[in-house]
């Protein structure tokens, strides 16, 4: 064949429609290897907010949400749970909260935002047991001095309402406050700070 007898048109349209069905080709054999290299659904939904309906929860009583595979526990403290905070200061390791375990505007005496609400990671500093809610006053196991808090039974670390420690137990640091906000006066949002959109 001759020089002259090559359908120029016809060659660049087998050009193309090769270059088109290769390039489809590895868009396909690509994508699997990328889509890989995204977070599964359950990886994402294990760091996402959690939202919690406290509308229900009633002075002295105490829920619990999953958040980042942690259990965040949220107190609705009484009057005398609030009055009781500041006659403790003397007992507590880090009474101010000055090692840092809470977002900056949760560095109050109650640890949070509204100081009829706690919000705090259920897991022990000393070893990541969790401790247990115990917001009865005095009971003979704990004492005569116990006004409520978190009690771990597997080494015997002692947190107030606040989800501080107490003096010569094994936990070294105050319990976790995760970031949180207020959606509305009864709906908390764990996992995103204050004053975030």
């Amino acid at each position: 064949m001759s020089k002259e007898g090559v359908d120029k048109g016809r060659r660049r349209v087998l050009t193309a429609l090769t270059t088109v069905v290769g390039g489809v080709g590895t868009a396909y054999a690509l994508a699997p290897f990328i889509l890989s290299m995204q977070p599964s659904a359950r990886a994402q939904a294990a760091g996402a907010p959690v939202e919690a309906d406290v509308s229900k929860l009633e002075a002295g009583q105490m829920m619990t949400v999953e958040w980042r595979g942690k259990p965040v526990w949220i107190v609705r403290r009484t009057e005398q749970n609030l009055k009781d905070l500041s006659s403790l200061e003397g007992e507590l390791l880090d009474p101010a909260s000055d090692a840092t375990q809470q977002p900056e505007y949760c560095k109050n005496a109650g640890r949070s935002i509204k100081p009829d609400y706690a919000v705090i990671v259920g897991i022990c500093t000393h070893l990541g047991c969790s401790p247990t809610y115990r917001p009865d006053i005095a009971p003979a196991d704990l004492g005569a001095d116990w006004k409520g808090g978190f009690f771990c039974p597997c080494h015997g670390s002692k947190f107030d309402l606040a989800g501080r420690v107490y003096k010569g137990v094994p936990a070294p640091k105050n319990l976790e406050v995760p970031p949180y906000k207020f959606l509305a006066d009864t709906r908390i949002l764990v996992g995103v700070d204050e004053g975030a959109a």
